[in-house]
């Protein structure tokens, strides 16, 4: 029954991108460009959640000018942003099922398909920025990236999203002033582990039911970073952003290794070096999209508080006993001896 119950949900997920892109292609297109690349074009359909002025989503669409620029317009990248294709995890699995190309998700949503992508959601593992930057760059980044593989999850680059804060209609000063509030988290174990740590409800929910969950009183607050706070418009039902920077999860491009198998290696190599190009310009914008967006929420009547960080720290200790001795613990020590 359970088998049963899982391909009737992969199927409703094919069906569902089948129906919005009714040229749906892909494994036939990639592999005719693999043997005839002078006659072929590669159409690798990218999919995301994220609002078209959002930093992320024009990295991304600063790749796809890569890929054509560099294969000479063998190669093309379309873009569906907004949920125009599904949830975070519903194409998380058409990537399985080798119905879409990529997609970028937060690593968070990652979990439950690649378990050590937990590792992201302890609460305040990483110093500062710099830290965390330098993790990703390590061979503990690029291990993670690849841990995916037998799951046919390949990712390709992490890209910024820098440190999540609570935003609420009501302030927040300390872990005590969550109790009893409902609060959106994406689904992810360790985000509601994390929430139920310091006290508060959380409530797990799409990105794009949000807004108006929040205006309906269906949940009383939400964590993110400042670039969505400002892009999804929650601040005009948010006015208190408590940054307490409590996690850093980046977001991935990922990409499935039936497709990425599928390419010819100068195609790989065309899709790779592009990608990487497009973290070197999105860490660029994301910081300058940080600081005009805090100050657009701001003027827009956001009053943002930066909290004493330890109580919140000391709330969330239970999160890292759980995993001492395991895997993840190992992990996580490993990342704190970064330097």
């Amino acid at each position: 029954m359970k088998n049963n119950r899982s391909a009737m949900k992969g199927e409703g997920v094919a069906k569902r991108i089948m129906l919005i892109v009714p040229c749906m292609v892909l494994a036939l297109s990639v592999g005719c460009a693999k043997n005839s690349a002078a006659k072929h074009q590669v159409i690798l359909k990218l999919a995301h959640s994220l609002d078209v002025t959002h930093p992320v989503h024009l990295a991304m669409e600063y790749m796809a000018e890569k890929v054509a620029e560099k294969s000479q317009g063998r190669m093309k990248v379309e873009i569906f942003p907004s949920e125009q294709l599904g949830n975070e995890k519903e194409c998380i699995e058409a990537l399985q099922l080798g119905f879409l190309a990529m997609t970028k998700v937060s690593v968070a949503p990652m979990e439950g398909f690649v378990p050590r992508m937990k590792i992201f959601g302890i609460p305040y593992l990483f110093r500062d920025g710099d830290h965390y930057w330098k993790v990703l760059k390590s061979p503990i980044g690029r291990d993670l990236l690849l841990a995916g593989e037998t799951k046919r999850l390949r990712g390709l680059c992490y890209y910024d999203a820098g440190a999540r804060s609570f935003y609420a209609k009501k302030e927040i000063k300390t872990p005590a002033d969550l109790k009893g509030m409902k609060i959106r988290v994406m689904n992810s174990a360790m985000s509601m582990k994390m929430i139920s740590a310091m006290g508060g409800s959380p409530t797990p929910m799409p990105w794009g039911e949000l807004y108006t969950s929040l205006e309906q009183g269906v949940v009383d607050a939400a964590e993110n970073n400042t670039p969505s706070f400002r892009t999804s418009r929650h601040y005009e039902v948010c006015k208190y952003y408590t940054l307490d920077e409590h996690t850093r999860l980046p977001d991935i491009l990922v990409i499935s290794t039936r497709v990425w198998n599928g390419l010819a290696s100068e195609n790989q190599r065309i899709l790779q070096d592009a990608v990487d190009e497009s973290v070197a310009y999105q860490r660029k914008i994301w910081a300058e999209a940080e600081e005009s967006d805090m100050k657009i929420v701001k003027e827009a009547g956001v009053r943002v508080r930066f909290p004493d960080k330890l109580p919140f720290q000391e709330s969330v200790k239970s999160v890292w006993d759980e995993f001492s001795g395991t895997d993840i613990g190992d992990l996580i020590g490993r990342i704190r001896e970064v330097r």
